[in-house]
């Protein structure tokens, strides 16, 4: 079963891996008050459950459904995590916790009862209350789910606020798929699974929680052993949508918790090459002659064209990665007459550029691919020619792809490799130790990074585009037209010597052929698939 799942990486430095798991009549939506809090330091994955969410699917009557959405939640997770579950999810966490322990660091459970419906003298929902409640769901869904909503914030120091929130959340229409979800909540008990996991687990319960008492707190600690490192904590004042009570102090909680258990790792934040607000600046004040010079440009795109003949898709919507000038954009439209097309540009004097010369674009953006200013699941295929060699954290590139992909859709990008423009390397290498190229990604690092995406797959391909030239003069002039000159932070202040110069430009002629001296590009050409 594939299951919807946004893939959102860290912000700064990647400490842990974070697999969010919402409650019944909810959805991923339910975790927006916590990631700013969660992103700078941890992976996160956001998961919709099928029998849970409203519009995420799933039958009752189906009696592997349970198996099924948990080898699903796997499917789209990470080979190791912290899995955080609020309501049901939190039953959802223990129960992969029990039934996949290498695949869990430790469980995080939020406004969760390991046994739901009361049983003898554990604390839940009585029995008759909640096979009414049960029944009038099945009469009336959208009532149903109306009248669960005043029970989650019942409690809350402001339930009208909460309630205001939790209808902007972006939920579908409640239907009786949720019935799934409601089966679980009666049918689990999970009290001797629960003493028996090995990882570490911190609950988390609401002091005024409406469904989940609190006086299970007590009946917790009576079941857990503290030495396993189980904990179980009260959130004051919050109600059971503690997620929107008291996000930072949530966050931090389960933040806390991580560092107390060692499984907040300790990571370097790699070195950043390039500044962005440089390559937008200049890639802007090159707009109006870049199309004039642009002809490897060309050629690579084409090159990448030809990737879309196999694809067989008819997408709806086409977003242009690094659409510069818009050159593509005639030939997207042609090759795709049915799709809206979108041109995104980190350079607003390109887009400005595009947008005069092509008015018939539908949408033409401002935006960095590492940051797409663009819901999730809003996008069939994206084309990027040549543009996400600027980007320097493959791994966030490749989540904001999947992230804004429909299920099924897919990228083909072209980016260049690190052996790019080696005869001028190799020049500027015979005269100084300056960084004078700029710096590229290789093939493995793209296909590593890959990996650490869930539920896509990365095909790649590598090409030598060559470009001759006269004069290393003309190259050196053409790269600075097309606003692609030495963008590296670490590149030599100041204007060089002529000495400096006047050595480079003799140690290139060492590579002159037939009379022209060349410049190899190194091309790297990717289909990426959700």
């Amino acid at each position: 079963m594939q299951l919807n799942c946004e893939y959102l990486p860290a912000t700064e430095q990647a400490q842990q891996e974070l697999v969010l798991l919402h409650g019944w009549g909810s959805g991923p939506a339910i975790w927006c008050t916590l990631l700013v809090s969660l992103r700078p330091w941890a992976n996160v994955s956001l998961v919709e459950i099928p029998g849970c969410a409203p519009g995420a699917g799933g039958g009752p009557g189906d009696a592997r459904s349970l198996d099924e959405v948990l080898a699903g939640i796997l499917a789209c997770s990470p080979q190791r995590a912290v899995f955080v579950g609020w309501s049901l999810g939190g039953q959802l966490a223990v129960e992969i916790a029990a039934r996949y322990p290498a695949r869990v660091e430790a469980i995080v459970t939020l406004c969760s009862n390991p046994c739901f419906v009361q049983r003898n003298d554990w604390p839940g929902m009585p029995a008759t209350d909640f096979t009414g409640f049960s029944r009038a769901f099945s009469n009336d869904p959208v009532a149903g789910l109306r009248r669960f909503d005043s029970l989650q914030v019942g409690g809350s120091p402001r339930p009208r606020q909460r309630m205001r929130l939790l209808q902007k959340l972006g939920r579908a229409t409640a239907t009786a798929t949720m019935q799934t979800g409601l089966r679980w909540l009666e049918e689990f008990d999970q009290r001797r699974r629960l003493a028996a996991l090995s990882c570490p687990q911190l609950h988390m319960l609401g002091q005024q929680d409406g469904l989940v008492p609190a006086s299970l707190e007590m009946s917790l600690g009576a079941i857990l052993d503290p030495a396993s490192g189980a904990r179980v904590e009260m959130l004051e004042d919050c109600s059971h949508v503690a997620t929107l009570d008291a996000p930072e102090r949530v966050a931090g909680r389960l933040a806390a918790f991580l560092d107390e258990s060692g499984l907040r790792r300790e990571a370097e934040a790699p070195p950043e090459l390039l500044a962005k607000r440089d390559i937008a600046a200049s890639f802007s004040r090159a707009a109006p002659v870049y199309d004039s010079v642009a002809q490897l440009q060309r050629d690579v795109g084409e090159r990448l064209l030809q990737r879309l003949d196999g694809l067989g898709q008819k997408p709806t919507r086409v977003l242009d990665l690094g659409c510069g000038t818009g050159h593509f954009h005639g030939e997207l439209q042609k090759r795709f007459p049915q799709a809206e097309y979108w041109g995104l540009d980190i350079a607003a004097g390109m887009v400005e550029y595009a947008r005069a010369h092509h008015p018939d674009g539908q949408q033409w953006l401002v935006g960095d691919a590492e940051a797409l200013p663009l819901a999730g699941a809003s996008v069939d295929l994206v084309f990027s020619s040549l543009a996400i060699q600027w980007c320097y954290r493959p791994q966030l590139l490749f989540a904001e792809l999947a992230r804004v992909l429909r299920p099924g859709g897919c990228c083909v990008f072209t980016s260049l490799g690190p052996d790019t423009l080696g005869e001028l390397r190799a020049a500027w290498a015979a005269v100084d130790s300056h960084q004078h190229v700029n710096r590229f990604l290789p093939v493995a690092e793209l296909e590593a990074a890959a990996l650490r995406v869930p539920g896509i797959t990365l095909s790649i391909d590598t090409a030598h585009f060559r470009m001759e030239y006269q004069r290393v003069r003309d190259l050196l002039t053409e790269l600075k037209t097309l606003g692609a000159h030495n963008m590296n932070r670490d590149r030599p202040g100041g204007l060089t010597s002529r000495r400096a110069l006047q050595g480079m430009l003799q140690a290139y002629e060492q590579c002159r052929e037939a009379g022209l001296l060349p410049a190899t590009y190194d091309v790297i050409l990717g289909t990426m698939e959700k």
